[in-house]
């Protein structure tokens, strides 16, 4: 049985839905994003080989997935974007990503590029530049912001000004919490969940509150990583753009300690 989404958003003509719990096995859990505007579709971050048949198949209950608009892709990762083969080949879909990484993209379809007739997988890409960039979507637009070093070198995120919900991709991602699917209730509660992912995979506190001051200045009500919970309304979405600008991260926990040629065996 198809999996039924978490409803982030719906007023009747635009919808924000989240799929989770679609990986098995030994997949690391992540969230697929679904943005529907009237007869446009997108989703966001979709994954790779695990969840592109669930996913296809518990999508497909809420549009038609060979004429969707766009796949946005906050990176390279293959929990993001490893199934572009199928994505390229099953849909009319442009793939929305970073300039810095969509020539590298042809590497994961050389059966499209091989295959098809019908011009080049180029064609197909839609290079966002360093600044970011607003796509053109039904009758509003989704917003491709700069989230550089957070945790990728070409790394973006995704605003929708109609939900007001931006997609942060692995910034605010938390892993090991409680599997309720619902937003983050207490916050000090959830800061171990995050803790760890976040020094290891955010490169600096410093692109943290640059990050942060920009999202000040968006309309935000609701903020859905990747991974784990959201943060829900304005005072949730506050305590969590306070929290990560102060966080000591990535390259500010490195010393010598850290680089030293190792003496043990595997």
């Amino acid at each position: 049985m198809a999996a039924e989404p978490i409803v982030l958003f719906d007023n009747g003509h635009h919808k924000c839905l989240m799929f989770d719990s679609l990986v098995t096995g030994e997949g690391v859990q992540s969230n697929q994003f679904l943005v529907v505007d009237g007869k446009h579709e997108a989703l966001i971050d979709p994954g790779g080989d695990l969840t592109y048949t669930p996913l296809s198949v518990a999508a497909s209950r809420y549009m038609n997935i060979r004429d969707m608009d766009y796949v946005f892709a906050s990176h390279q990762d293959p929990d993001i974007i490893g199934a572009i083969d199928r994505w390229i080949v099953h849909t009319r879909a442009k793939i929305v990503t970073s300039r810095l990484w969509s020539r590298f993209l042809p590497h994961l379809v050389s059966s499209y590029v091989t295959n098809q007739l019908s011009g080049s997988v180029y064609d197909r890409i839609v290079s966002i530049p360093d600044a970011g960039a607003r796509v053109p979507f039904g009758d509003s637009y989704l917003s491709c912001l700069p989230a550089h070093f957070m945790h990728s070198v070409g790394n973006l995120q995704f605003y929708d000004p109609v939900s007001k919900i931006l997609f942060s991709g692995d910034l605010g991602a938390s892993m090991g919490g409680p599997d309720d699917h619902l937003p983050v209730q207490d916050f000090d509660r959830h800061i171990p969940s995050m803790i760890g992912f976040h020094k290891r995979y955010i490169a600096s506190r410093k692109v943290c509150k640059l990050w942060a001051n920009m999202v000040r200045n968006l309309d935000v009500d609701m903020i859905v990583p990747q991974h784990g919970k959201r943060f829900e309304g304005p005072a949730m979405v506050d305590r969590f753009l306070s929290w990560v600008s102060d966080v000591p991260c990535g390259i500010d926990l490195m010393s010598e300690d850290n680089y030293m040629p190792p003496t043990d065996f595997i």
